[in-house]
């Protein structure tokens, strides 16, 4: 009877640190399994970190201030998409020339920079949806009467890799065409005499004509209208981001904050009114802008 007794006690001395180890052990268990789980939740509210870039000399779309900082309205454009995504962005400062490279180098996550949609560009990256059209002009002297009817042996400038640069190249091959890496250098040689006219984006081109620097100036007759008038955000190829930065665009279109923008510095809230409003303030002559549309 006692051997029984002493035996049952044993039995129970030795399995009770065993029991005491498996509920630990469970508990643990759990534990690991919350923690996992939260961490899980905490990643997924994490806001993504985006690198962007663009080109500083392509006014008003994007350019520095006096103290460098990036300003314009694809600067706004992109605050708004990234809050929107719940990203954190950081946008760059690119030379024209090298947003496409740099973009597929990996360097960046994508390029906004005034940049058409062409079928040559889209062979190499993919482009969101449209976030604005704008056609092209020609910009001479005022009292000039340089036409683009006849550029034939004319010095015209143009910024590289351009659809203005791509236009006279295909237009008009018989012209002295001159290429250069800003518009700003462009702008430099056509109020120094040492081009006859320039072929410019409207937008960028009819800002210009209303500074100091371009008061001589004018548009030289209609606007001109090309298969290429959408611009778009670059990015890799495949990327992910593509369809959230369209469903972002979406969202701002939406909810007003993308006319807000615009309207900002358009002077209207649709983007196709804005380009009939920015024509029309630059006195354009020889006819009036083609109708563009949104």
């Amino acid at each position: 009877m006692s051997f029984s007794i002493s035996a049952t006690v044993n039995k129970a001395l030795w399995l009770a640190p065993l029991s005491a180890a498996m509920l630990m052990l469970a508990g643990c268990n759990n534990s690991t399994t919350t923690t996992e789980n939260v961490a899980v939740d905490s990643a997924d509210a994490t806001p993504m970190n985006i690198k962007i870039a663009t080109e500083s000399s392509y006014k008003p779309f994007s350019y520095t201030d006096a103290d460098g900082k990036l300003i314009g309205y694809e600067i706004e454009l992109i605050d708004a998409l990234c809050a929107q995504m719940n990203a954190e962005c950081e946008v760059i400062s690119q030379d024209w020339d090298g947003l496409i490279p740099g973009l597929n180098a990996q360097k960046f996550d994508a390029a906004i920079a005034g940049m058409s949609i062409t079928p040559e560009r889209k062979e190499v990256v993919e482009f969101s949806d449209p976030y604005f059209y704008s056609g092209i002009i020609l910009i001479g002297k005022k009292g000039d009467n340089v036409s683009v009817d006849d550029l034939k042996s004319q010095p015209i400038a143009s910024q590289r890799a351009t659809v203005s640069a791509q236009y006279l190249q295909d237009e008009h091959s018989d012209a002295d065409i001159k290429l250069y890496d800003t518009q700003d250098n462009a702008y430099l040689d056509l109020t120094s005499g040492r081009v006859r006219a320039m072929m410019s984006d409207k937008v960028t081109g009819i800002d210009w004509l209303k500074t100091a620097a371009g008061k001589e100036y004018e548009v030289k007759g209609e606007e001109i209208s090309t298969d290429d008038d959408a611009m778009g955000i670059a990015f890799r190829k495949g990327d992910p981001l593509v369809a959230k930065f369209n469903t972002a665009l979406a969202e701002l279109k939406s909810n007003g904050s993308y006319d807000q923008i615009t309207g900002s510095y358009f002077g209207t809230s649709t983007t196709a009114a804005a380009q009939n409003t920015v024509v029309n303030d630059a006195e354009v002559v020889e006819g009036e802008p083609a109708e563009m549309a949104n």
